[in-house]
């Protein structure tokens, strides 16, 4: 290619993000787009698509004109200790409130790191769970039920 490489890496990624941006913007003429003034429910993610796209482009470009460096090997660790924190909040909220589902999932998610021990993994949950605490129940005054009814003895 006259003297171009590909970044494998990046090009992947650029296409992926611009993938994410063609579904988002597709999904998002479903609803009302409305004006700038008077924002419908599908103007948000169509305007969110549209920096996503402008950012695939500029990284399948980078892609182009930089020499990448080979894949390496996946993080199967990050991978499954980081994708179903979510989930287990979701499931627990309810049943555990509010403080122990935040703590918990910062505590399992923590563990992604390879060089996360137990007590710092203590530490950061206890810090996850104030600063939610403080923003969410405390500054923004959100209705969560701090310990839930499988707490409740």
């Amino acid at each position: 290619m006259n003297g171009y490489t590909i970044d494998k890496v990046n090009f992947a990624c650029g296409l992926l993000f611009l993938a994410i941006a063609a579904i988002f913007a597709f999904q998002s003429f479903g609803m009302e787009l409305g004006t700038a003034l008077r924002m419908g429910p599908g103007y948000f993610p169509l305007l969110l698509s549209g920096v996503l796209a402008v950012l695939g482009v500029v990284v399948l470009l980078q892609s182009i004109r930089s020499e990448g460096e080979p894949l390496g090997a996946v993080a199967w660790r990050g991978i499954l200790l980081i994708l179903p924190a979510p989930v287990f909040f979701g499931l627990t909220v309810q049943g555990l409130g509010f403080l122990p589902a935040i703590f918990c999932t910062a505590f399992i998610a923590s563990f992604a790191s390879s060089r996360m021990n137990v007590l710092t993994s203590l530490v950061l949950a206890a810090g996850v769970t104030v600063f939610s605490y403080l923003a969410f129940v405390y500054a923004l005054g959100l209705p969560f039920r701090l310990v839930g009814p499988w707490l409740n003895f």
